[in-house]
């Protein structure tokens, strides 16, 4: 059996909002927080200062494991507004995470905030999967978010089973759509790893778009649009994407078809965004009434 069930690779972040206050922030953390709802032992695998992220993080404590590799500072990002992601600036990095991280884990999420995620990493994850909005992210000396750039193939995992992304980041996500991208494995070790099951498939990438329709693209296949559940009201949606990441790497994991996959981790992102804060992120049970409350509808 693994040491883990799930683990998130990227940076927690001090998230600084418009008010000055501060909350934790980071593809990681969200991620790892629903994996940890759903029920399965996460682990989070960051960088930065140890004694800020674990005072950032003790509310959660109790659900998250943390393997923190020591740096000067902590990731802090800055937003102009409280919803205004476009508009956030890099006030500190915490650098890229010492290659190669050594994973013992089910699953194995890439979760880069500001290009610290590699490519490489030792050890054995059954399943891969990655949210590139931090490989295509810029900022200029100052730390303002200037533009996206394209994602390379030289900043993707030799193998990998599942990728989601926004319809916002789909412009520079196209070598994921290419036909000659690099195969997948259900199994992987070593360097980044090799497949262990013969298997060789195209990552499965689901692009997720707000309200819109879910778009799960697996060639040969042709594209699936997936109807998202009506949410009433909107409180915020920060860390949305990757609650709705996390849920569905866990049900493709646990051998979902995408179809189910992709409906289950709507559900998840729809209980997210109905109340305000990491605090919202869902459980199981919730997570599940959501989908037959969204099914009777």
């Amino acid at each position: 059996m693994a040491s883990f069930d799930y683990t998130a690779a990227g940076h927690v972040t001090v998230d600084v909002l418009a008010d000055g206050t501060t909350q934790p922030g980071g593809g990681a953390f969200y991620s790892a927080l629903q994996a940890s709802r759903l029920g399965l032992r996460a682990l989070v695998i960051t960088r930065g200062r140890a004694s800020e992220i674990e005072h950032l993080l003790a509310p959660y404590a109790a659900e998250l494991e943390l393997q923190v590799q020591p740096a000067q500072h902590t990731t802090t990002l800055q937003s102009s507004a409280a919803d205004a992601t476009a508009a956030q600036r890099v006030l500190a990095w915490a650098g890229q995470l010492d290659p190669p991280a050594v994973v013992d884990s089910e699953i194995l999420h890439l979760a880069p905030v500001a290009h610290e995620t590699g490519r490489h990493w030792h050890g054995t994850a059954r399943f891969i999967g990655l949210t590139p909005q931090g490989l295509i992210r810029t900022w200029n000396a100052i730390g303002e978010r200037m533009r996206a750039t394209e994602l390379r193939r030289d900043q993707l995992p030799e193998h990998l089973d599942a990728v989601v992304l926004s319809d916002r980041e789909r412009a520079c996500c196209g070598v994921l759509f290419d036909s000659a991208r690099a195969p997948a494995g259900r199994a992987a070790s070593g360097d980044g790893g090799a497949r262990t099951d013969g298997a060789a498939a195209r990552p499965l990438v689901a692009v997720t778009a707000a309200h819109r329709a879910t778009m799960l693209h697996h060639p040969p296949a042709q594209p699936v649009a997936l109807e998202v559940p009506r949410v009433q009201r909107v409180v915020d949606d920060v860390g949305a994407g990757d609650v709705f990441a996390a849920a569905f790497f866990c049900a493709l994991a646990d051998q979902s078809t995408p179809r189910a996959a992709a409906a289950f981790a709507n559900a998840a992102a729809a209980v997210r965004v109905s109340a305000a804060g990491a605090d919202a992120v869902g459980t199981r049970e919730s997570v599940e009434h959501r989908m037959r409350s969204a099914a009777r509808a």
